[in-house]
C-alpha cells in the first residue's frame, strides 16, 4: 500500500508542477510534468485496483 501512496504523491506534485510550468510558459516543463502526472497517476490507480484495500485480520 506504500507504493500507492508514493505514486499518488508524485502525481499530485507533477500536477502542481504542470500548473506552475503553464504559468511560466515553460513548454518542456509542461511536457515532462504532464507526462509524469499521467504515468504515475496511472500506476497509482492500477496498483490500488490490483492490491485493493489492506486486509484486516
Amino acid at each position: 500500500m506504500g507504493t500507492v501512496i508514493i505514486f499518488a504523491l508524485v502525481s499530485i506534485l507533477a500536477a502542481v508542477g504542470s500548473v506552475s510550468s503553464l504559468k511560466n510558459k515553460n513548454l518542456l516543463g509542461v511536457l515532462f510534468a504532464v507526462g509524469s502526472f499521467a504515468i504515475f497517476g496511472w500506476f497509482a490507480i492500477m496498483t490500488f485496483i490490483n492490491s485493493g484495500f489492506p486486509a484486516t485480520h
